[in-house]
C-alpha cells in the first residue's frame, strides 16, 4: 500500500512532525507505514541535523519537540529504525535529543555518559571487529531502553517488545561469536585462576563472566554444549577458589554463577560435591565455602543468604541426588556430611549460646549422650547475628525433614534443640519464630526417640515460658506457640501430652482461657481413665 507522506524536515514544521508521530501510536498499520517512510526517506539523520541547529541557537521549544519526536520514533518499536538510531552516525544525536525532556528542569547528560563514562572495557581482547561493534551497539541500545522506558502502568503489556527482542538477539549474536573463538573461554579461566591477576581486573572479569553465564543459560539450544565446555575447563574448582577470596564482589559473582549452575545443571554440581567429599579430607571444599559465606555474610539483609540457602538445599537433598547416585552412595555422602561438614553450619549457633550446668536426680537421663540439663543464655542479640542464625535454623529445619536418621543422631548428640530454644528469648521475633519452627519440625515427625529426648531434657520449659511471656500479646510468635500445642493435641501424641500436663499444668493455669491447654488436660484425663479401666 501507499507509504505515508511526511512533512518536510524543516524547523518550522517540527510541531507538525511531532503530532504525526504521536497520532499513529494506537494504529499498528499506521505505525508500520510511518516506520517505512522514515527509513526510506532517510528522515532520522535529517532530524538529527535539525537537532544540531536547535542546540547551537538554543532553541528550547525546538529541542523539546525533537525530544517528543525521537522518543515517539523509538516507541514505534520497529527493528529497521533501531539499526539506524543505534549506529555510530546517529546514536549521539539520538541521545542528545533525549536529554531535552520538557519535564526536566535541566537537560540530561546522556551523551557524556555514552562517550566518557560508559567506555567499552575489554577484560579479554576481542579479536573480531564486527563482534566488538555489535557489543558497542547493544550496550547503547540497553542504555536508551533504560532512559525511555515509561512507567509500566502507562502502557499495555508487550510495550517495546521489538526493542527487547532486538537487544536479546544482539546478545545471542555476541555469545555465539564469543563461543566460536576457541581461545576465549580458556583465557577467561586462565586469568581468573592466575594469582598474578590484579584484584580490580579479576573483579571486572567476574562481572563479565557472570553476565555471560546469566544470559547463556537462558538459551536452551546452546546450554548443554556450554555446560560441557565449562565442566571441561574446571568451572566448579574455579568457583570454589573464587568463593574463598577476600574480595566481596568476586565472592558474590561466584555465588551467582554457582546458583545458575545449580538451577540449570544440579546433577553436575551434586556429582562434584559428592566426589569431593569422598576424595578429599581438607577444609577447602565447595560445600564448606558455601557454608562459610552464609555464616560470614556482612549484610544478610541483602538476600545473599536466601540464595546460598537454595544452593545448599539443592546440594544436600537426597531426592535430587537419586538422579546421579544410588541409595548407598547417598547414605555414604550423608555420613561424611554429618561427620565433616555440618559443624561449620552449626558453629554460630553453638558459639552464640553459653551453658550453665546443674545436676538433677534422674537416673534415666543417661539414655542420651549429654551430661545433664542446663540453662542456656543467648549471648549475642544484634540484628546481623540474628539474621545469620535465622538462616542457619532454616537450613537445619530442612535437614530435620530430609535427613531424618542422621539429623536425629546429631541433634541428640549435640543437644541442639536446647541450644536452639535459648533463642526464644531473642528480642528479634523472627529469630524466636525460627527457633520454634525448628522444634515444630522435630515434633512433626512424631518420632519416639525425639519425644523421649524432649521430655527427659525438659525442653518444653522454655516453650511454656515463652507462652507466659506472650500471654497478654497478640503477635505471630504467640500464634505459632498455640499451633505447636494444637498439633500435639490433634495428633494425640500422648507421650508429650502427659509430660506437658504433669509438669506444666500449674504454670499454664494463668492462661486456662486458652482452650488448647484445656484440651490437652482433657486428653490426658481421658487417656488416664482408659488406662485405669484396662487395669481394672
Amino acid at each position: 500500500s501507499r507509504l505515508m507522506d511526511l512533512p518536510a524536515c524543516e524547523l518550522h514544521r517540527l510541531g507538525e512532525i511531532a503530532d504525526l508521530v504521536t497520532s499513529v501510536r494506537l494504529s499498528r498499520i499506521r505505525k508500520e507505514k510511518l516506520a517505512l517512510a522514515l527509513n526510506n526517506e532517510g528522515y532520522i539523520p535529517k532530524l538529527l541535523q535539525l537537532f544540531q541547529v536547535c542546540e547551537n541557537v538554543k532553541n528550547t521549544k525546538g529541542l523539546h519537540l525533537l525530544f517528543d519526536i525521537v522518543r515517539g520514533i523509538l516507541y514505534l518499536d520497529k527493528a529497521i529504525l533501531f539499526d539506524v538510531m543505534f549506529s555510530d552516525q546517529c546514536i549521539l544525536g539520538v541521545a542528545g535529543c533525549l536529554e531535552y525532556d520538557p519535564c526536566l528542569a535541566q537537560p540530561g547528560c546522556h551523551r557524556e555518559f555514552l562517550t566518557k563514562t560508559a567506555k567499552l572495557q575489554e577484560v579479554i581482547p576481542i579479536r573480531d571487529p564486527e563482534l566488538r561493534q555489535k557489543i558497542r551497539q547493544t550496550s547503547r541500545a540497553q542504555y536508551i531502553q533504560a532512559i525511555i522506558l515509561p512507567n509500566p502502568f502507562d502502557f499495555e503489556e508487550g510495550f517495546l517488545s521489538t526493542l527487547n527482542s532486538f537487544i536479546s538477539s544482539s546478545k545471542e549474536e555476541i555469545l555465539h561469536g564469543l563461543q566460536k573463538d576457541e581461545e576465549f573461554l580458556p583465557e577467561v579461566f586462565a586469568r581468573l585462576t592466575n594469582e598474578a591477576t590484579a584484584g580490580e581486573q579479576r573483579c571486572e572479569l567476574m562481572k563479565f563472566f557472570k553476565e555471560f553465564c546469566a544470559f547463556s543459560f537462558t538459551l536452551p539450544e546452546k546450554r548443554d554444549e556450554l555446560l560441557q565446555t565449562l565442566a571441561k575447563l574446571g568451572i566448579l574448582p574455579t568457583l570454589e577458589m573464587l568463593m574463598g577470596m577476600d574480595d566481596l564482589q568476586v565472592r558474590s559473582a561466584a555465588t551467582d554463577i554457582l546458583s545458575y549452575l545449580v538451577e540449570f545443571s544440579p546433577a553436575m554440581v551434586q556429582e562434584f560435591v559428592m566426589q569431593e567429599a569422598h576424595q578429599s579430607e581438607n577444609d577447602t571444599q565447595l560445600i564448606i565455602e558455601v557454608f562459610e559465606q552464609m555464616i560470614c555474610s556482612p549484610d544478610p539483609e541483602l538476600g545473599g543468604d536466601n540464595q546460598l540457602m537454595e544452593i545448599l538445599c539443592a546440594l544436600i537433598d537426597p531426592e535430587k541426588m537419586l538422579a546421579i547416585a544410588t541409595n548407598l552412595e547417598i547414605v555414604e555422602f550423608l555420613d561424611i556430611f554429618y561427620d565433616r561438614y555440618i559443624h561449620v553450619l552449626t558453629a554460630p549457633l553453638l558459639a552464640d549460646t553459653s551453658e550453665e550446668w546443674y545436676e538433677i536426680g534422674n537416673d534415666n537421663f543417661n539414655f542420651f549422650p549429654f551430661e545433664g540439663p542446663y540453662t542456656l543464655f543467648f549471648l549475642v542479640d544484634n540484628y546481623q547475628t540474628a539474621e545469620i542464625l535465622a538462616s542457619v535454623l532454616e537450613l537445619l529445619s530442612f535437614c530435620v525433614e530430609q535427613h531424618k536418621y542422621h539429623m536425629k543422631i546429631y541433634v541428640i548428640n549435640k543437644d541442639l534443640l536446647r541450644r536452639t530454644l535459648a533463642l526464644l528469648k531473642s528480642k528479634h521475633k523472627f529469630l524466636a519464630l525460627c527457633a520454634l519452627r525448628f522444634m515444630r519440625r522435630i515434633i512433626g515427625l512424631k518420632d519416639e526417640l525425639y519425644n523421649r529426648y524432649i521430655t527427659l531434657g525438659n525442653l518444653f520449659e522454655p516453650v511454656v515460658n515463652a507462652v507466659l511471656d506472650n500471654r497478654d500479646r497478640c503477635n505471630l510468635l504467640k500464634s505459632a506457640l498455640m499451633e505447636l500445642f494444637e498439633f500435639i493435641q490433634m495428633e494425640d501424641i500422648q507421650f508429650l501430652i502427659a509430660h506437658i500436663v504433669e509438669n506444666f499444668s500449674d504454670a499454664l493455669e494463668s492462661v486456662k482461657y486458652i482452650h488448647t491447654f484445656q484440651g490437652l488436660k482433657t486428653k490426658y484425663e481421658q487417656e488416664k481413665d482408659q488406662q485405669n479401666e484396662k487395669l481394672s
